[in-house]
C-alpha cells in the first residue's frame, strides 16, 4: 500500500489552476488588444473559443485496421490504458484548451497529407503520407506516456522507428538537430485564434535522440489508424520525455545545425526547456513531478526517472551535466 505524506507546500491537484489557463492568462495580461477583444464578446462565446465545445460537433472519423506485430522488447510494465480514455482525454491546443477536444478535432482533414522535408538534407522534397507508408514496415510498441501535467497513460502505438525516417531524409554531416512542425489550419483549428501562442507548434530533438531506438513515428494506436485528436495521420512518440515533445499532425521535418526553440519554450522558457526528460525529483515550477495519475484511475503512483526507460536513453546524456535535462 502506498502511503503518501502531504508536504506543507502541496495542494490537491483538483484545486490547481489548469496549466493552459495559467499560461493564457499570463499572456493575455500582456496584450491589451486581446483583452479588449475578450470583453467585447458574450461570456459563453469566449469560454467556447478558449476551451472548445463540450460536446462533439463533428461525426467521428472512421478508422481503418492496421496489421502490425507487437514488438515485445518494449513492454511497458503496466496495464494498457482503456482505448476510450486515451482517445477522449487529449491535449491538442489547436482545437481548444480543454481535454475534450476529440469532437472538434474531427474537422482535421487528413487526406491527402504531405510532409515537407528540408533544411540540411541531401535533397529537399515533399513526400505524400501514403508514399511514406509504402516505404516503412509497421510494428506495434506499448509505451508509457507521461504528460508534464502529471497524468499518464499506456498506449499500444503502431508505427516505425524515427531512425528509419531520418535515414530516408538523408541529413548532411553538419546537421545536429531535427525539427517537427505541425499543421496550422485556421479553417479547421479554432485554437489558432489564441494569438498569445507562438503558432505553428514546433518541436525538436538532437539527431542522437531522433535515432535512439525508442524514438517512434506513430501512424496508429489500438490496432487502427491514428484518431484525429491523437495527432493523425503522423506524430512522434518519445516515451522517456514529457508528452509535449511528441509533436502531432506533422507537416514539415527539417534538419539544422542550430538548436531549435520549441513551442512551449518560446512561450515560457522559465518553465519549459529543450530537453524535457522525465524526472520525479525535478519539480515543475508550479507542481511536483514525483507522482502521476493514470487515466481511468484516481490513484497517484510514483513517477520513474526517464519514465522507466533509463536503460535505453540515460547514456545519451552522460556528457551533458551542465544542461537542464529535466525541463
Amino acid at each position: 500500500m502506498l502511503i503518501r505524506r502531504t508536504r506543507g507546500w502541496e495542494i490537491a491537484e483538483s484545486k490547481a489552476t489548469p496549466e493552459a489557463v495559467m499560461l493564457g492568462r499570463r499572456a493575455m495580461l500582456g496584450g491589451a488588444a486581446l483583452a479588449a477583444a475578450a470583453v467585447a464578446g458574450p461570456a459563453q462565446a469566449q469560454l467556447s473559443e478558449l476551451f472548445g465545445p463540450s460536446r462533439p460537433p463533428n461525426a467521428m472519423r472512421a478508422l481503418s485496421p492496421l496489421s502490425a506485430a507487437r514488438n515485445a522488447k518494449y513492454e511497458a510494465g503496466r496495464a494498457i490504458t482503456e482505448e476510450r480514455q486515451a482517445t477522449t482525454y487529449n491535449n491538442y491546443y489547436e482545437f481548444g484548451l480543454s481535454k475534450s477536444v476529440y469532437g472538434a478535432a474531427q474537422a482535421l482533414v487528413v487526406e491527402p497529407w504531405t510532409i515537407e522535408i528540408g533544411g540540411m538534407v541531401a535533397k529537399p522534397r515533399k513526400i505524400g503520407f501514403d508514399d511514406l507508408m509504402k516505404q516503412m514496415a509497421l510494428e506495434e510498441r506499448v509505451y508509457r506516456h507521461r504528460c508534464v501535467e502529471t497524468w499518464a497513460m499506456t498506449v499500444p502505438w503502431v508505427g516505425f522507428p524515427l531512425a528509419k525516417l531520418v535515414e530516408l531524409c538523408a541529413p548532411t554531416a553538419s546537421a545536429k538537430y531535427v525539427t517537427f512542425t505541425t499543421l496550422a489550419d485556421k479553417k479547421t483549428m479554432p485554437g489558432l485564434g489564441q494569438r498569445f501562442y507562438p503558432w505553428p507548434y514546433l518541436e525538436g530533438l538532437t539527431l542522437q535522440e531522433a535515432t535512439n531506438e525508442l524514438a517512434f513515428m506513430v501512424v496508429g494506436m489500438y490496432g487502427k489508424t491514428l484518431p484525429s485528436q491523437n495527432g493523425a495521420p503522423l506524430r512522434v512518440a518519445l516515451p522517456w520525455k514529457y508528452g509535449f515533445k511528441s509533436a502531432k499532425s506533422i507537416v514539415k521535418i527539417e534538419f539544422t545545425d542550430k538548436r531549435p526553440t520549441s513551442f512551449w519554450e518560446a512561450l515560457q522558457d522559465e518553465e519549459y526547456g529543450f530537453w524535457a526528460n522525465v524526472n520525479p525529483k525535478v519539480p515543475h515550477p508550479r507542481w511536483s513531478q514525483a507522482t502521476e495519475t493514470l487515466l481511468g484511475s484516481d490513484e497517484r503512483v510514483p513517477t520513474q526517472i526517464w519514465n522507466g526507460y533509463g536503460e535505453f536513453v540515460a547514456g545519451m546524456y552522460s556528457d551533458k551535466s551542465g544542461e537542464k535535462l529535466f525541463m
